[in-house]
């Protein structure tokens, strides 16, 4: 089975035997390596980004750091300068994968990072305790990071982590089968949908939408402040068109599975463009 987006890839024999042969024994030009790309896109992102829940840059900025330094690694690779840069384009020539991954790390919190084969390389260690190292590097099977197995674990995960409530995606039908969850987690982030990350768009299309469904039938509706607050930047035309939204959203996951919209492309990026509307609104 493909994995999904950001999954962590597994380490088979040949992905051991090119982490040992090319990148083991360079951990602390690694360590360098990877603290100098973090001072630029720390030089970059700080500026320009405010506080989150309430904390300064880095707190919370695990995807906007990982995003930016991985877009700086792949420049360096194509166009390598230095020995590091060398032996990172050799490990991938050879066929060494690189990519990020996402998922829970050690049941404490969900986090983004670089798998480079059988290496876990963290680049925003310091975005949830600001004490510790900026950069860790560690083999994958040691690291912690585990997908999220399913909406169950993505809602543990929330509700420990960000100190959220999770409700129903009962106020905008058309996108509940990919985002089927209201988070609101008071003084932190601000409620809205979940989760509109590719790694959670691809596993609830993995089942046809049904544990999307699922929760939508079973989930608590979201209380009316709640749904106010959501509803504030969700254009008119996106909303529930009647007053039985879970009807609605029900519906629109049976019929995404009907119509075979879980692997249909062209109508994920246009419920993607959906969610965005209600982000710049």
């Amino acid at each position: 089975m493909p994995l999904l987006p950001q999954q962590i890839a597994p380490v088979d024999e040949r992905q051991a035997a090119l982490t040992d042969g090319c990148l083991s024994g360079h951990t602390g030009a690694l360590m360098d390596y990877f603290l100098a790309l973090r001072a630029e896109t720390d030089a970059a992102l700080a500026p320009r980004l405010g506080a989150a829940a309430g904390k300064p840059y880095p707190y919370g900025r695990c995807a906007e750091i990982n995003s930016d330094l991985f877009t700086r690694l792949a420049r360096r690779v194509k166009e390598p300068a230095t020995d590091v840069d060398r032996t990172l384009r050799d490990f991938v020539s050879q066929g060494g994968i690189v990519r990020t991954v996402w998922g829970v790390l050690r049941g404490q919190y969900f986090q983004n990072a670089i798998q480079f084969g059988g290496l876990y390389v963290d680049v925003s260690n310091d975005t949830v305790v600001l004490t510790k190292p900026k950069v860790e590097i560690l083999p994958i099977a040691e690291s912690g990071l585990v997908p999220v197995r399913d909406l169950a674990h993505f809602r543990a995960t929330a509700e420990s982590y960000w100190g959220a409530a999770i409700y129903a995606n009962h106020l905008v039908p058309s996108l509940a089968p990919l985002l089927p969850m209201i988070s609101a987690s008071p003084g932190r982030l601000r409620p809205g949908m979940q989760s509109a990350c590719d790694y959670m768009i691809a596993l609830m299309c993995l089942d046809g939408f049904r544990q999307a469904e699922d929760w939508l039938r079973d989930g608590p509706a979201p209380p009316a402040e709640i749904a106010s607050a959501v509803l504030a930047s969700v254009p008119p035309d996106l909303r529930a068109r009647t007053a039985d939204g879970r009807a609605e959203s029900l519906e629109a996951c049976r019929w995404a599975r009907a119509s075979g919209c879980d692997r249909d492309q062209g109508w994920r990026d246009v419920r993607v463009k959906e969610y965005l509307r209600t982000v710049r609104a």
